[in-house]
């Protein structure tokens, strides 16, 4: 058993809360308290919704760490499926906790570090400027680009994913890559791939018009899947709080299919 504040603080401190800037309707942190302000077990899931927490419940758990939280969809009524969702959460005794963008960027617990060792390429630094913070990694390498494929392939696999990307032939090789999961394709990110060398893009989505770009330009962009390169993060976390205290941890797993 654990505090629920010392878990809090720990996790404020290690993924810098306060001090990554992120979208407004992230409110980082601990989003909802629990009655005992204790912890026994923790329930890591890509998104605060009705079914993560039937399963955080489901599982016994006392705190939910959740990647998207509660306020993603921005100032709304609780009403409706919105209230219970929170009020289910509260007859739980569940507390919640997200975190955004400062998991993204976290170099040893984020999805974009984890990504990167999944597809066995190793970050030599930073990608993808955000409010003066760079969310993502990039690196080099001579592999080529249809192994990073199958590799992405193997790994979306376990999250009912399918990876979408923009035509190659073999025998190209990959030279300068980089990584942003969940919305990582965007115009400005590939314009900062130009900018920047970059040959092959690993995301997890992005509109149409980032593949019309991206074929004009000669760069390869590989869609693995929103959910899928979101799960690392919460899963990281998860390990490291059964391990600093003691907790039992699981992962709820509900993808979505994109």
């Amino acid at each position: 058993m654990a505090a629920l504040g010392d878990i809090v603080g720990y996790l404020d401190g290690e993924l810098r809360t306060a001090e990554v800037p992120d979208y407004d309707a992230a409110l980082n942190g601990l989003q909802l308290g629990n009655r005992s302000g204790e912890v026994t077990r923790v329930a890591c899931a890509v998104d605060f919704s009705a079914n993560t927490v039937d399963g955080a419940i489901r599982e016994h758990a006392n705190l939910l760490v959740v990647h998207h939280g509660m306020f993603w969809r921005g100032s709304h009524a609780l009403v409706g499926r919105a209230y219970q969702r929170v009020a289910a959460a509260i007859a739980a005794d569940l507390a919640v906790y997200s975190s955004h963008i400062p998991l993204d960027l976290h170099p040893v617990l984020g999805n974009n570090a984890l990504l990167a060792r999944e597809l066995g390429l190793t970050p030599a630094g930073t990608f993808g400027r955000y409010k003066g913070t760079e969310i993502g990694v990039m690196g080099t390498a001579d592999v080529p680009t249809a192994t990073i494929l199958e590799r992405l392939r193997t790994f979306s696999s376990r999250y009912a994913t399918t990876v979408v990307h923009t035509p190659f032939a073999p025998p190209r090789h990959t030279e300068r890559w980089a990584i942003i999961t969940g919305a990582g394709a965007s115009p400005q990110t590939l314009a900062e791939a130009a900018e920047r060398g970059i040959d092959t893009f690993v995301v997890g989505e992005g509109t149409h018009h980032t593949a019309v770009d991206a074929i004009e330009s000669g760069l390869v962009i590989m869609y693995a899947g929103h959910y899928a390169t979101e799960t690392l993060g919460v899963r990281a976390i998860g390990d490291v709080l059964k391990g600093d205290f003691g907790v039992s941890t699981t992962f709820v797993d509900v993808p979505t299919g994109l």
